[in-house]
């Protein structure tokens, strides 16, 4: 039996499951000929309308059908192949491929179809691990990036003696596609990235440095194949697709955010401001590059599909101790035996109102909470001299959590910027992303331990 790689497995192309069908002109049996198929396995039944699909060829050679979302509904393998992956015999086709079929196989030149749920979906940047060759044989393209072949230079003309040199390619530039993949893993192993942006920030390279802690292991961000192959084996490839639902375009929601709190206190709830704000949280993606991921698209109207990530479910743990790291903006949870098992980027504190110093513990655990602003106790905002009670939301002051500490009126907290959090400064609270502040709620009780360190 011949083993094919599992590297070549993790292609983004064969980390996807949709539609597929039978080529044109295409006998089953004709060595030459080429099928569609899905990612199960299945022949496409109903080719594609023209224009509504265009072909790229991967990096490995392979023809692969894209739909207008760039999302993979197929892609070309040869009729023996097929074949031979749905259990046919030794007919007098396989006889006949002899050593081609041999050869092939032990080329590694398609990898067999991967068993995955029906459901998931992914996007394919074309820059990341597919080329745009032009299909037309008389023109095409130079590999680039990763898959670049060195340079090598000819003999100055002057000089024929000299020796040719060699100019090793340059490291790739990541997309964002890959770097939101890499933030999705992250993010789905319990060391936040922050929002999902598709660029390489502070809060990544930290959740870099804490995954090394927790599991040993330094991952090269530019790795794609280890990131896509452990994506596809745990909750799917980083991208998928979320139909807009009545409930999702009816919130309710609030014109805008008001920055006076004397304004806040005004309203009854400080719910989100759109169904754009709203899913980024729920997926949690930057709206911005949500937007970019989803252009034209009018997320208030319910049954528009649009192009999200896939975050996976929350980290489960006990955590018995909570360090609040001033020097790296982070919070770092960690269980019985002393071991780190969540990490998240934050925002502790500001010169004017720092956060506390040494060692306090957790009160109580409030969801959905309101806030109470009096100026003789924290700060003073604007003309307000009076207490006032801010009522509860996503958009709240403390956003949708509030772990109280034992020095009063401090906590750990969410926000209603996330994009901002480890970037700004706070008012003597440590700030999380709303979903980080909810992931590390479920996680703790009344008593663990909180270590404030410089």
């Amino acid at each position: 039996m011949i083993t094919l790689s599992r590297a070549r497995l993790t292609t983004l192309a064969l980390a996807l499951g949709v539609l597929a069908a039978p080529m044109a002109n295409a006998g089953p049996y004709d060595g030459r000929a080429t099928v569609l198929v899905t990612t199960d396995g299945k022949l496409m039944r109903d080719v594609p309308e023209y224009g509504s699909v265009r072909i790229v060829v991967d990096t490995q050679g392979r023809r692969l059908v894209l739909d207008q979302w760039d999302t993979v509904i197929g892609f070309e393998i040869p009729a023996w192949q097929y074949r031979q992956q749905r259990g046919g015999g030794d007919s007098d086709f396989d006889r006949n491929r002899g050593r081609d079929f041999q050869r092939d196989l032990d080329r590694d030149a398609f990898p067999p179809v991967p068993r995955r749920p029906r459901d998931r979906f992914a996007e394919v940047d074309p820059d990341w691990r597919i080329e745009r060759r032009d299909l037309n044989p008389t023109t095409g393209t130079v590999p680039t990036g990763r898959n670049a072949p060195a340079i090598i230079e000819a003999p100055d003309l002057d000089n024929p003696a000299g020796p040719a040199t060699v100019q090793e390619p340059q490291a790739p530039k990541l997309t964002r596609a890959q770097v939101a993949a890499l933030q999705v893993y992250l993010d789905r192993n319990g060391v936040s990235p922050g929002v999902i942006d598709g660029r390489m920030g502070s809060n990544v390279r930290k959740a870099l440095e804490a995954w090394r802690e927790i599991s040993g292991e330094q991952i090269d961000p530019a790795d794609t194949d280890l990131i896509l192959s452990r994506l596809a084996a745990d909750g799917g490839l980083a991208f998928t697709t979320y139909t807009i639902t009545p409930e999702d375009a009816a919130g309710p929601f609030i014109a805008s955010v008001p920055s006076d709190y004397a304004d806040k206190a005004r309203l009854e709830r400080l719910s989100y401001t759109s169904t754009l704000e709203m899913l980024a949280e729920r997926f949690h993606m930057d709206e911005r590059y949500l937007r970019e991921l989803n252009p034209g698209v009018e997320f208030d109207r319910p049954g528009v599909q649009i192009k999200v990530v896939e975050t996976g479910e929350k980290k489960t743990a006990i955590v018995t101790r909570i360090v609040a790291d001033k020097a790296r903006k982070q919070v770092r949870a960690y269980d019985a035996s002393g071991k780190l098992v969540a990490a998240y980027p934050a925002t502790i504190g500001s010169a004017s109102t720092p956060s506390p110093s040494g060692e306090v513990t957790i009160e109580r655990v409030v969801r959905n909470p309101g806030y109470t602003y009096n100026p003789k106790i924290n700060f003073k905002q604007g003309d307000n001299d009076r207490i006032l009670e801010v009522p509860p939301g996503p958009n709240g002051p403390v956003g949708s959590i509030w772990i109280a500490l034992s020095k009063p009126t401090y906590g750990i907290h969410g926000t209603p910027d996330p994009a901002k959090i480890g970037k700004t400064s706070s008012n003597g609270c440590v700030r999380l992303t709303n979903w980080d502040a909810e992931e590390l709620a479920g996680m703790v009780a009344p008593g663990v331990n909180v270590s404030f360190v410089e």
